[in-house]
């Protein structure tokens, strides 16, 4: 009788424990696009939007230097009969240096265009990425990831073993010395 009295204690002791130890909390994981926050989120469209006014500004500005080229080439072409050979490579020269300008106003606003948006978006994902690091640790995630790149943005401390592993890697490599 005590033997069924201790063993259905002990029984009852780990099922106790057992649901305890298995039903530990799940691990919290969370995933952002961060390529659809940039196309839907209001700063997003509102960077886009100054990316886009910018461009359409830069354009003005080389549609109105084409022009100003196609004129001074018309206005070549009319009086290239009437030029010495002299003026004709003088003008021929001018021609050509206000068409590399030409070509290097456009590089120019390429890549301003190209920094801008660099910039918008780098700005954009440090504050992105700033709100879901608070947002982990505010609400318990173990991990939230970037669902692109598949980047970690925030990762619980205790799961970081980092430390743990450069500890050992240090204390192989001394006795390596």
């Amino acid at each position: 009788m005590k033997r069924i009295i201790i063993s259905t204690i002990i029984w009852i002791f780990f099922i106790g424990f057992i649901p305890a130890a298995f039903g530990a909390d799940s691990a919290k994981i969370g995933v952002i696009d961060f390529e659809r926050i940039m196309k839907e989120s209001s700063a997003g469209k509102m960077n886009q939007k100054a990316i886009n006014t910018r461009g359409q500004e830069l354009k003005g500005r080389l549609e109105t230097e084409k022009q100003a080229l196609d004129e001074i080439n018309r206005s070549f072409e009319k009086e290239a009969l009437v030029l010495s050979d002299e003026k004709k490579r003088e003008k021929e020269r001018d021609f050509r240096d206000r068409v590399t300008d030409f070509k290097n106003m456009q590089q120019d606003f390429a890549n301003e265009l190209k920094n801008l948006e660099i910039k918008m978006i780098n700005d954009m994902q440090k504050a992105v990425f700033d709100i879901a690091n608070e947002m982990g640790k505010k609400e318990n995630f173990l991990m939230i990831i970037e669902k692109k790149n598949a980047g970690v943005i925030y990762i619980a401390d205790h799961v970081d073993i980092t430390d743990t592993v450069m500890k050992k890697y240090n204390a192989v490599t001394a006795q390596g010395n």
